[in-house]
């Protein structure tokens, strides 16, 4: 059976009779690839006031608006080219705008929410963290396998909240590659768009690393941690966080902010006795799964032992370190130890959460 096209998603509406105002907004609006509805006058404003995603009202038509009193909604701003002045303020309050964007001051601004409208039709990915039950247990190593076979099947980011870790860029093989780190990121303010983010980070084709720059580690700041991971949902089609086993509330913030939570376990005595301690730590052990790494202690009695379920086994895979050392990330094949496991922990997901990611 053949499923319907969806239709699409109603374009933001720009209210303005400003030419220069409009050629502004209109090249914005093309820079971000999307093709905005233009009213120039109240009445076609009124028509597609409440169904476009944003509007925004040109400081030139605001006063009009605001007499006529359209209906209360969110994200309405009025846009003003070069001069703000005082009364526009008073005037954008009655015409319930929630801001007052001035150009070119907002042009980065205004050109992020654009873009994001455009992929405003795709489905927010699914965020998957990754946290090791003991130290030395391959969070790391198992992080970045996910993060290489999702870019197979769609757009991936591996994400990096370790300070003391290895880096993800380190293992994945970009730590040449030009971007962004967090040393930039925790140094910004404000909503950070999807695309400006994916664009700004390391990568390869479809697979991207946010990391540390080599050096005296840093730390996780909230905002940034909210607006990365906001930005990196709607950017991409899975999102990795490779988690530390710190306890501090920025990390144990962002584990709550993963869709599931997987610990790796060395299942040995010593291995299990930690692992057992990492999970109690975890408010709603329902969203945990444990990932088994390499022999010992059947996976059964590690059930039982912390009760929480086991997603996957995987042997350990020979050649692991050489493959990391030559750049080409820990899946050298999907037929690998750590491809096969990758693999079955992605097919999981997808059927848990309804993505349709390609096989």
């Amino acid at each position: 059976m053949t499923s319907a096209t969806a239709p699409s998603p109603p374009p933001p509406l720009v209210v303005t009779r400003d030419p220069a105002l409009l050629d502004e907004l209109l090249r914005l609006a093309a820079a971000a690839g999307i093709t905005p509805e233009v009213a120039a006058d109240s009445g076609a404003a009124l028509r597609a006031w409440s169904s476009a995603p944003v509007v925004l009202v040109g400081a030139d038509v605001a006063d009009e608006l605001a007499r006529i009193g359209p209906v209360r909604r969110p994200r309405v701003h009025v846009v003003a080219l070069l001069a703000v002045p005082d009364e526009l303020f008073r005037t954008a309050l009655a015409v319930g705008a929630e801001s007052v964007a001035q150009l070119p001051r907002s042009e980065a601004w205004l050109t992020e929410m654009l873009t994001d409208l455009g992929e405003a039709d795709r489905a927010a990915g699914v965020v998957v963290g990754v946290l090791g039950g003991s130290g030395g247990a391959g969070a790391t190593t198992f992080a970045c396998a996910l993060g290489q076979l999702a870019s197979q099947r769609g757009r991936a980011l591996v994400v990096d909240a370790d300070p003391l870790g290895p880096g993800v860029d380190r293992v994945l093989g970009l730590e040449d590659r030009d971007g962004v780190r967090w040393d930039g990121l925790c140094q910004t303010t404000g909503r950070l768009g999807a695309r400006a983010l994916r664009e700004a980070l390391p990568r390869r084709a479809d697979l991207g690393a946010l990391t540390w720059r080599v050096g005296a580690p840093g730390s996780l700041q909230a905002f940034a941690v909210r607006e990365v991971l906001s930005a990196a949902r709607r950017g991409h089609d899975f999102v990795v966080v490779d988690l530390p086993r710190s306890a501090d509330p920025v990390a144990a913030e962002l584990a709550d902010r993963c869709d599931q939570l997987l610990v790796v376990v060395v299942p040995t005595v010593a291995g299990v006795a930690a692992a057992v301690r990492t999970c109690a730590r975890r408010p709603d052990p329902a969203a945990v799964r444990l990932v088994l790494r390499g022999s010992g202690i059947d996976a059964a009695a590690i059930q039982r032992a912390t009760g929480i379920p086991v997603i996957v086994e995987m042997p350990e895979q020979r050649g692991l370190a050489e493959a990391i050392d030559l750049g080409l990330g820990p899946v050298r094949s999907r037929r690998s130890a750590l491809g096969r496991a990758a693999g079955q922990v992605l097919d999981r997901m997808a059927l848990v959460h309804g993505r349709e990611l390609a096989a």
